[in-house]
């Protein structure tokens, strides 16, 4: 008969086990490893352990810790001070509404944060001002309205920045568009609440932002701006807008339910007539012929270790700094001298600039004009020589209806031989008055005269003449013409 003891070897194995386990608690324990929470190498993860508060001691070799889905309110100062090598914290989905000024105070080395699918409401200045080495914060899904203009001038080494589903309506672009972000290349701010947008600013960004810059998902009131904003971007071939194409989309005239989709061809918004560099706040430059003219290459770029190219409006490349010919100079700082401008040198300029320290290189456009001075004797314009030629119409129509020379006729009398002066005044335009047979006067709106004709009568030649009554008289009717029905 068999017993119910397991083998020897299983009694072993399972002590082992224990052995191993009873190893692991006690080093996590004696290397800081909070409770609830999973300690491996440089790895700290406490994710979904139902904490309220941050835990106390953070093992000081954690280089990534994960604290997310938890029940997290705040954060107190510098609760990271004991771990030097922190370069990953997550701590997404929790109920965090503030920050307080020193939450990330030690975290210089810090390279990805991620504070998503929280309540907070703003984004100030000393919230990430000491993580110089932070290169991707994702704020999305959040409550935040507000986003202070420098809260994040001093992240030099920021290369992604996502703030879509929030609350935005506003977002200061200006602080991004000088080198304090050059390493810069993706800021989501898709499904705000952008109404407009400020279109000179955002037009002035660096290319290389501008690809990465996603708009899509706003409440955005339709403008030809807009339109022409988005459609020179799908022209350049930016990501932002080729990816999301259909997604791009304004409310007509403002209102909720007349939703545009911007970039589709029978939008109604393929009708504005005005011109790029006009629209967006850039109206080129204007010269007269034979004067000089000096085009500034704004890119927002260092001069030092940046080369220079122009493109003439012809497609050729136009000579290097410090060389010049008969028409052209690129002076050393990328500015661009036309000695004396003529009629061909009108058209779009473009300025490639390129900085090798940076890795990175932009683009900007600029519309020279060149015309001839205006005539002396010109002193009326277009619209005021329109408007006079309307007021000479509507005069000579004015005196055509009412001071046309009076055509009175007489239908029923002959005009007298000698000229004597009316018995009775006569409007023009008023018909006189026949008199019909039994000397009945036919109306004065009468137009037609209807007599009774002979019962027996009615010409064997001519059938269509009605004859008249011969026994009246004759003097009446010597005048009046013979009506055909």
């Amino acid at each position: 008969m068999r017993s119910g003891r397991c083998p020897r070897r299983w009694t072993e194995s399972a002590g082992i086990l224990l052995l191993l386990l009873d190893a692991l608690l006690r080093w996590s324990s004696a290397s800081g490893c909070p409770s609830n929470c999973i300690c491996a190498s440089d790895l700290l993860s406490c994710t979904r352990a139902a904490l309220t508060t941050v835990p106390d001691d953070l093992p000081h070799t954690s280089v990534t810790v994960d604290l997310s889905h938890n029940s997290l309110s705040t954060l107190h100062s510098n609760w990271l001070s004991g771990v030097p090598s922190l370069q990953t914290l997550c701590l997404h989905h929790n109920e965090m509404k503030r920050l307080p000024a020193g939450a990330f105070h030690n975290a210089t080395r810090l390279r990805h944060l991620d504070l998503s699918s929280n309540k907070l409401h703003s984004i100030q200045v000393g919230h990430f001002q000491q993580l110089h080495s932070l290169e991707e914060l994702l704020l999305y899904n959040n409550y935040i309205s507000r986003v202070e203009e420098a809260a994040f001038t001093r992240l030099s080494n920021l290369r992604k920045i996502y703030l879509s589903w929030n609350n935005l309506s506003s977002f200061s672009f200006s602080s991004v568009h000088n080198l304090s972000h050059p390493h810069l290349r993706t800021l989501d701010l898709s499904s705000n609440r952008f109404l407009e947008l400020p279109i000179h600013q955002v037009s002035s960004l660096p290319g290389f932002i501008k690809n990465g810059l996603y708009l899509h998902n706003n409440p955005l009131t339709c403008s030809c701006g807009l339109y022409t904003l988005l459609s020179h971007w799908r022209q350049r071939g930016f990501s932002s807008v080729l990816d999301f194409s259909r997604e791009h989309t304004c409310l007509y005239m403002g209102k909720p339910r007349a939703v545009v989709r911007i970039l589709d061809s029978q939008n109604g918004l393929d009708n504005c007539s005005f011109g790029l560099g006009q629209e967006l706040g850039d109206p080129g430059l204007k010269v007269l012929v034979g004067r000089r003219l000096l085009v500034t290459c704004n890119t927002s770029l260092p001069q030092e270790n940046t080369t220079y190219l122009w493109i003439s409006p012809a497609y050729d490349f136009i000579l290097p700094p410090g060389t010049s010919n008969q028409s052209f100079r690129i002076h050393p700082n990328g500015s661009l001298e036309i000695h004396r401008a003529q009629p061909w040198h009108s058209g779009i300029y473009l300025c490639i600039a390129v900085n090798r320290h940076l890795s990175y290189n932009a683009t900007h456009e600029v519309n020279v004009t060149v015309h001839y001075p205006r005539h002396e004797a010109e002193s009326f314009n277009t619209g005021l020589t329109t408007l006079l030629g309307c007021v000479v119409s509507l005069l000579l129509v004015f005196i055509y209806l009412y001071m046309t020379p009076c055509r009175c006729f007489r239908f029923c009398s002959k005009p007298p031989q000698t000229p004597s002066p009316p018995q009775s005044s006569i409007l023009c335009g008023t018909p006189p008055v026949c008199d019909g047979p039994n000397n009945r006067k036919v109306g004065a709106s009468r137009h037609v005269v209807f007599l009774e004709p002979i019962k027996e009568g009615r010409s064997e030649k001519n059938p269509k003449i009605l004859q008249l009554r011969s026994d009246s008289d004759s003097s009446v009717f010597s005048d009046c013409p013979i009506v055909q029905t």
